[in-house]
């Protein structure tokens, strides 16, 4: 049986794929959770006007992220935490708090999946973070002080 995928199905398929499954399993299982829809002529044209509407979103995304990391090249953010006399964070500063951090005082939308942090940081002072993501790198420098 032709379906069209409406959702990612591991193993299976990708949303908007078309393939060939069982009978059975369409029915018992891909239809009843609204994962897939068989594979008309009509279903199929929509399929293909929902793939293009996709990528368009999928490029307008790329290139207001590249925007983004671009912008950020040379900021410095400040971060204020936790410390103890030492200078040591009562609890490290990672990859999501710095992307929302950039949200708080940049006004930019950088995902924590392009923020690259080997480990949290989790002592005062300045650090250079490098953000990559769709062939473009920025790196800015993160102020860590303690309260």
């Amino acid at each position: 049986m032709q379906v069209i995928f409406l959702k990612d199905v591991k193993g299976t398929g990708k949303k908007y794929e078309t393939k060939e499954v069982s009978p059975g399993y369409a029915r018992n299982f891909l239809f009843p959770q609204k994962m897939a829809e068989v594979a008309t002529p009509k279903a199929l044209e929509q399929a293909k006007k929902l793939i293009a509407t996709e990528s368009a979103k999928q490029n307008i995304h790329k290139d207001l992220l590249k925007k983004n990391i671009a912008s950020l090249d040379g900021e410095r953010i400040l971060a204020v935490e936790k410390a103890n006399e030492l200078g040591h964070l009562f609890a490290g500063v990672h990859k999501e708090e710095i992307s929302v951090l950039i949200k708080k005082e940049k006004h930019l939308d950088i995902p924590s999946e392009c923020i690259m942090l080997e480990k949290p940081i989790k002592e005062k002072g300045e650090f250079m973070i490098e953000v990559s993501a769709a062939g473009q790198k920025a790196k800015f420098v993160l102020v860590v002080e303690g309260i």
